[in-house]
This record gives structure tokens, C-alpha cells and sequence, in this order.
């Protein structure tokens, strides 16, 4: 695995991430949840920065990021700008940490259980996982951002 390539796909896709919440008409559509949608944009948002600055930057980078995983669901009404700030930091973390690593450091066991059911998995295995959860709440962002507006 290209180190080079996971950086790419992180920043794309981070990068959409951004685009997405850039596209709400109004800042506050961000944060509203309906009828059967448990989680708004922006707090998807959140827990994206949370899962990657923790995985990545605290587990393979050393970072210190302490997470709040429950804030990542409860905290309201972070103007935009500044989640669209913490996104690109979220990115520079990850861009700096992956750059450092070699083809061994891929290979090597991730430095955390993570999962009860997966007693080892590699960090390439890892960092691919992370990726695809990343994809999974952007395609939620992006129904979400769709389903609001639609109803305005």
C-alpha cells in the first residue's frame, strides 16, 4: 500500500467533507435532526474529527488529542467556519502522521484493540477501515443535507 495513496483519499474525501457542509443554505440546517434521523451534519461532522484525530493521530501519531466522544454527539451549533477549520486540522494530522510511515509501519500490529471480535489487525488494515468510515457518515451528510433542505 502507497502511503501516498491513503493521504490522497483522505484529503478528497475530507474535502467533499467540507463541500457538503458548505452546501446548507443556512448554518443552522446543519445541526437539526428529523423525524427518524438520530444525528444532524454537523455532529456526524464532529465524530469524524474525533475517529480520525484519535485513531490516527493519537494511536499513530502520538499526537496527545484527548477524545470526547459523547460531545461529538451532544455539542450544537459550532458555527461552520470553525468545523470546516477543525476538518483541516483533522487532515494536517493525518497527513503528517501517515508521511512518516514505511511500508514496515504498515505492516506493523495497530497499537490498540479496537474491536472485541478482531483480536490484531495491521495499521494498513486500520487506516483502510477508518477511510471507509469516513465514506459511510459522508454519504450520511450528504442524505441528510438533502433530506432538510428539501423540506424547507
Amino acid at each position: 500500500m502507497n502511503t501516498q495513496v491513503l493521504i490522497e483519499l483522505f484529503e478528497r474525501d475530507l474535502t467533499r467533507l467540507k463541500k457538503e457542509l458548505s452546501l446548507y443554505k443556512k448554518e443552522e440546517m446543519m445541526w437539526l435532526v428529523k423525524s427518524e434521523i438520530n444525528n444532524s451534519a454537523g455532529n456526524l461532522a464532529l465524530h469524524i474529527i474525533g475517529n480520525l484525530k484519535t485513531f490516527i493521530g493519537t494511536n499513530l501519531g502520538g499526537t496527545g488529542y484527548i477524545r470526547n466522544r459523547e460531545a461529538e454527539f451532544s455539542e450544537k451549533n459550532i458555527p461552520r467556519t470553525k468545523t470546516l477549520k477543525m476538518i483541516d486540522e483533522t487532515f494536517k494530522v493525518i497527513q503528517s502522521t501517515i508521511n512518516n510511515f514505511t511500508e514496515n509501519d504498515l505492516n506493523k500490529l495497530y497499537p490498540v484493540q479496537v474491536f472485541k471480535n478482531k483480536k490484531e489487525m495491521t495499521n494498513e488494515y486500520f487506516l483502510i477501515h477508518l477511510y471507509g468510515h469516513l465514506n459511510y457518515h459522508l454519504g450520511q451528510i450528504n442524505y441528510h443535507r438533502r433530506l432538510i433542505q428539501n423540506n424547507e
